[in-house]
């Protein structure tokens, strides 16, 4: 019986100790149950009896026959032996003991790195999971130490008991981690955009593989990362030496070479240093110096003129195919009043010579005539030049725009300064001549006679078996004016002169000048081309574009073929006669010559000026000569040239007296020119010109003396005297002859009286005497009486 109630006494105990931790439905409510399986789950028998073991169970479906079956031999168990039943109770004794020295004892760190612990769990835990326990004791014990663990817990934390199964506590907590870093990543800005203090680092993010990529560079990172790139582009770069065509003018200066060399302008003053040359950057140096330098710094040069900018200018040479006949160009020449616009009026059927001043040519003029018959008409472009000895220049430059060269003389006048002069011109430009006998209708005429002087200068006429053609005509009774027109149109027959008129224009100016209203007027012969209305066109150191083109009868037309003499309006400035007129594409073009034409006619105007050494200036001052400062202006630019050429001829071989031309312009007097005069103290002569009335003015308030001509023989007349004024009494000694005293005679009421014989030359009475004894001058004075033997006499 004894054994029976023991028996019955262990079964409930055990059913009253079998009790299972539970989860209601409830989240936070825990329940202990008593179980429903008398088996003990082997993690509870595996546990240490250190911790607090909990066991997850969810509901299970109903068991089937077989699980049931299976389950009951399980259920079944044997009775515990006394010694058994003690060493259970020895284990619980044991276990509540460590609890409370586990107690007292401080929480040990938890190691940082979870990732290197867990092999060694492992490695605790294997051992313990092959331990077994195959008796009934052990799970009572297990079962007790568990209450007792819970009961503890419990009073820990308030009164809340529950046990936990370690090993799915930490797969929990570290699935329930990851879902939260999940979470937090996404609901976060990126890793990179996070500051410094974005968080704090967990274990969990150091062990994550992508977390360090996720969270991108710290700040102090990013701080070192742009250092390194800005040191990196401080560093300097190796580059590769880029080496250039360096255009070299005639002169440059140290700065603009080093700018098309590209280099800099210190180091291209200390390469010059080393040639020996001290020069600043805006100091010039020539072109032999910069070659030097160049080639030093190992570029290449390419060596230009300033003069380059003038190629092209005149164009390229045209095909014979485009050649076509145009008309020929004849300069009438010869001395003054032989009648040579009276010729030219005589031809085009005009009355010119009643226009011009004194009756003398003072202007270049051109014209064109049409000769010949209804169907055979031709144009001939005649031009006047003047036959005053002044107007030189002029002659000169028909000559050499000509195609023929007639040669007017007065049948009873023969040749004169100015017909030797023509005849010069004409052959140095190498044009034919053609000679006009006129005024053949005078009583005085001797034609022969001037056929005879020709020869002289070399002219031979076909008369006298020559190449010469020679003509006699009358102008004023309008004589054999067909024969003179026949043997021009022969001798241009010969020539064949054509030119193109399909091209830019290009011409020769014959005369220019300075008109009220119209501006500056220059009257162009075209050689080729055709020049049209709104060309744009460069003339010496002016530049234009074409207003107006207005011919020889004072008619506008749009355009002017080869050989024809027009009027040209829309210049900038009023340009030299001779000047080359030439069309160009565009207006950059026509600044860009005209630039370099006036610069080079700048420096030589100043190098002629400067004195170059202090020789130069001491002579100067030494031989120093009375000036006569001269304005000029006149109406065309060729009486300027007229003027300054008498000007300086006349004073060609006087040592004391010089003219200077300080200033000479086209146009009237203005109120700067008499400026001009009162600052230098010079005359102002106006040559067919007249001054304004504020220059007026301003002459009588400063005291300017203003002079007006129109002919060209008072200018010099006056400008002589005016020279002559200025000049200074001179002495001047001649020696006549010498006398040798051979006795000395006294007279009371004379004195002495010299006896002498002349031994060289002449003396003559009243003549400057001087005594000289010993090479040594005793006395001087006058021969007051001179007598020969015992007649007076003026010379001896």
């Amino acid at each position: 019986m004894t054994d029976k109630k023991e028996k019955e006494e262990n079964k409930k105990d055990e059913k009253k100790g079998k009790k299972t931790l539970t989860l209601g439905a409830k989240a936070g409510t825990l329940s202990l149950k008593p179980s429903s399986s008398s088996s003990t789950p082997s993690s509870v028998l595996n546990k240490p009896s250190g911790g607090v073991s909990v066991e997850m169970r969810g509901r299970r479906k109903p068991a089937t026959p077989s699980e049931s079956s299976s389950a009951k031999p399980a259920s079944t168990g044997r009775t515990l032996t006394d010694s058994e039943r003690q060493a259970r109770l020895r284990a619980l004794e044991q276990a509540k003991e460590s609890q409370k020295s586990g107690e007292k004892k401080p929480d040990l760190p938890r190691p940082q790195i979870k990732r290197r612990e867990e092999p060694k769990k492992e490695e605790t835990e294997a051992p313990k999971a092959k331990r077994t326990v195959p008796t009934d004791s052990l799970a009572e014990a297990n079962i007790k130490r568990m209450e007792a663990e819970a009961a503890l817990a419990s009073q820990e934390r308030g009164g809340k008991s529950f046990v936990k199964d370690e090993r799915g506590s930490d797969k929990d907590d570290l699935i329930e981690k990851r879902k939260k870093l999940e979470e937090k990543n996404k609901n976060n800005k990126p890793a990179t955009d996070r500051g410094r203090r974005g968080g704090k680092i967990t274990v969990t993010q150091v062990l994550n593989e992508d977390y360090e990529r996720d969270r991108g560079p710290s700040l102090a990172a990013q701080r070192r990362a742009r250092e390194k790139e800005k040191m990196k582009s401080s560093e300097p770069k190796e580059t590769v030496k880029q080496f250039h065509e360096v255009t070299v003018p005639e002169t440059i200066t140290v700065q603009e070479l080093s700018n098309r060399m590209k280099e800099k302008s210190g180091d291209v003053v200390k390469a010059l240093m080393k040639m020996g040359v001290m020069a600043t950057i805006n100091q010039t140096i020539d072109a032999d110096t910069a070659e030097l330098v160049i080639i030093e710094f190992g570029h290449s040069i390419k060596r230009v003129t300033d003069a380059d900018i003038e190629i092209g200018l005149e164009g390229i040479e045209d095909d014979a195919k485009d050649l076509q006949p145009r008309p020929p160009v004849v300069t009438i020449m010869g001395h003054v009043d032989h009648g040579k616009t009276s010729l030219l009026d005589a031809l085009r059927e005009t009355n010119v010579v009643s226009g011009e001043a004194g009756g003398i040519t003072q202007h270049i003029g051109a014209y064109q005539v049409e000769v010949g018959k209804d169907k055979d008409k031709q144009k001939v472009t005649f031009i006047d030049t003047p036959g005053h000895a002044a107007f030189t220049q002029m002659r000169a430059r028909g000559a050499n725009i000509t195609d023929i060269c007639v040669i007017v003389v007065a049948a009873n006048d023969s040749v004169m300064p100015q017909t030797i002069e023509a005849i010069s011109h004409a052959k140095a430009a190498g044009v034919p001549i053609i000679i006009a006998i006129n005024k053949i209708d005078l009583p005085d005429a001797e034609s022969y006679k001037v056929k005879q002087d020709l020869l002289q200068h070399e002219i031979v006429i076909e008369e006298m078996g020559g190449d010469v053609m020679c003509v006699e005509v009358s102008a004023k009774a309008r004589t054999n004016l067909d024969g003179l027109l026949e043997a021009i149109l022969l001798q241009a027959e010969v020539l064949e002169l054509s030119a193109n008129p399909d091209r830019e224009a290009h011409g020769t100016v014959v005369e220019a000048k300075m008109e009220k209203g119209r501006g500056s007027v220059a009257t162009v012969l075209i050689n080729k081309g055709t020049l049209r209305k709104g060309d744009i066109f460069v003339v010496g150191a002016e530049w234009g574009r074409v207003r107006a083109l207005i011919d020889d009868k004072g008619t506008q037309v749009d355009e002017a073929e080869p050989g024809k003499p027009v009027e040209v309006l829309g210049l900038n400035g009023t340009p030299e006669a001779g000047d080359e007129l030439a069309v160009v594409p565009d207006e950059a073009r026509a600044r860009a010559v005209i630039d370099y034409r006036r610069r080079k006619k700048r420096d030589t105007l100043a190098a002629a000026l400067s004195a170059t050494t202090i020789e130069q200036r001491m002579a100067q001052s030494k031989n120093a000569k009375k000036e006569l400062a001269v304005v000029i202006k006149a109406d065309v630019h060729g009486s300027i040239e007229a003027i300054t050429g008498s000007l300086h001829k006349m004073i060609e071989d006087n040592e004391e007296l010089d003219v200077r031309v300080i200033y000479s312009g086209v146009g009237g007097i203005t109120e700067s020119d008499v400026t001009l005069a009162k600052a230098s103290n010079a005359l102002v002569v106006g040559f067919n010109v007249r001054a304004n009335a504020q220059a007026r003015d301003l002459a009588q308030q400063e005291d300017v003396n203003l002079r007006y001509y129109n002919i060209i023989y008072n200018v010099i007349d006056d400008v002589k005297e005016i020279l002559s004024g200025m000049l200074s009494m001179k002495t001047r000694e001649e020696l006549i002859g010498y006398a040798e005293i051979r006795e000395v005679f006294n007279v009371s009421k004379v004195d002495k009286i010299a006896g002498c014989m002349v031994t060289d030359g002449v003396v003559k009475k009243g003549n400057k005497v001087r005594l000289l004894r010993d090479d040594v001058v005793i006395h001087e004075g006058t021969l007051k009486t001179l007598k020969r033997f015992k007649d007076e006499v003026k010379e001896v």
